[in-house]
C-alpha cells in the first residue's frame, strides 16, 4: 500500500474531474478516481463512482460537485464492486441525486440506464457503453465532446485488470476489441480510469490491452502442458514475479483463463 494518494486527483478534461479517494492499496492503485462531469457553465453535475463509504471523500466529493452552487443531478456506477459503489447510498443522502445502474439492485430512485442509452444530466452528452467482463454489469461512458472514454475498471490507468469472480474472459475479449473499434470511430483522445492516471493513448493502450490477453492465454496453455493443473500452480508458473498481495487476484483472472479455454 502507498503512504498517500499520488494519483491524478484534481485532473480530467475541460468537462471532467477527478477526486481521488483515499483508498490506495495493490487492487486499487492510488485509490478510487470519482468523475465530476458537467458543461462549462452548467448548474447540474454527473458524478460517476462515488467510491468507497468514507464520509470525508464523499463530502469532498460534494462540494466540488456543487463548487458555485451547482447541484448534483445523476450519480452513476460504472460497476457494483465496492471500491466504485459502496458510497453511492450516502453520496445520494448528501446530494439528493438518484443514482443509475447497470444492476438494478444498485439504482437509487432511477429508471436504471443501459447500453446506449445517453445521460444529458450535465449539460452535455454522456453515452452509455457496455463493457462487461471485468465484472457483468461493468460500463464505461464516452464524453464525445472530449474524446474521453471513462473506463472504470475496464482499463486502468497503469497495468492491467482482473476478471473479477462476476466476469467473463470470454466477454471481456470482445469489450476490449469493441472499444479498439470505438477509439478510432470516437476519435478517442483519452482514457479515464477508475485507478491510476489518465491515459493519452487510448487505440495504442487497447493494442497492449488485446496482445497482453492473448499474450497470457498462450502462457496458461503452456503451463497445461507442462503439468500445471490448479489455478494456483498455473499462478506459480504464469505470474511468478507478481506481487503477493495480489496473488489471489491473479488465481481470479486464471479460474477465467480456464473457464474460457474451456469454452473454445
Amino acid at each position: 500500500m502507498t503512504d498517500a494518494p499520488t494519483g491524478i486527483d484534481g485532473s480530467g478534461t475541460a468537462r471532467a474531474r477527478c477526486v481521488l479517494a483515499p483508498n490506495p492499496s495493490p487492487m486499487t492503485l492510488d485509490g478510487t478516481n470519482t468523475w465530476v462531469i458537467a458543461e462549462p457553465g452548467s448548474t447540474a453535475v454527473l458524478v460517476v463512482d462515488p467510491g468507497p463509504s468514507g464520509e470525508g471523500h464523499l463530502r469532498r466529493v460534494l462540494s466540488v460537485a456543487s463548487a458555485g452552487d451547482r447541484r448534483v443531478a445523476q450519480i452513476v456506477l460504472t460497476h457494483g464492486h465496492p471500491d466504485h459503489a459502496a458510497g453511492a447510498a450516502r453520496f445520494a443522502e448528501l446530494s439528493g441525486a438518484p443514482v443509475g445502474a447497470l444492476d438494478p439492485a444498485l439504482r437509487l430512485g432511477s429508471d436504471g440506464i443501459a447500453a446506449g442509452s445517453v445521460i444529458t444530466a450535465a449539460g452535455c452528452a454522456v453515452r452509455v457503453v457496455g463493457t462487461p467482463g471485468h465484472s457483468a454489469d461493468s460500463l464505461s461512458l464516452l464524453l464525445e465532446a472530449d474524446g474521453a472514454l471513462l473506463t472504470g475498471d475496464t482499463v486502468l490507468g497503469r497495468g492491467t485488470t482482473v476478471i473479477a469472480g462476476d466476469g467473463s474472459l470470454g466477454d471481456y475479449l470482445r469489450t476490449l476489441d469493441e472499444l479498439r473499434s470505438l477509439a478510432d470511430a470516437a476519435a478517442l483522445r483519452v482514457l479515464l480510469p477508475g485507478h491510476g492516471p489518465l491515459l493519452d493513448d487510448p487505440a495504442g493502450v487497447l493494442d497492449y490491452y488485446i496482445a497482453h490477453r492473448r499474450e497470457r492465454l498462450d502462457q496458461v496453455r503452456a503451463a497445461l502442458a507442462a503439468g500445471a493443473r490448479t489455478p494456483a500452480e498455473i499462478v506459480e508458473i504464469v505470474y511468478a514475479d507478481t506481487d503477493p498481495a495480489v496473488r489471489g487476484a491473479a488465481e481470479w483472472s486464471v479460474r477465467a483463463q480456464l473457464d474460457y479455454l474451456n469454452s473454445v
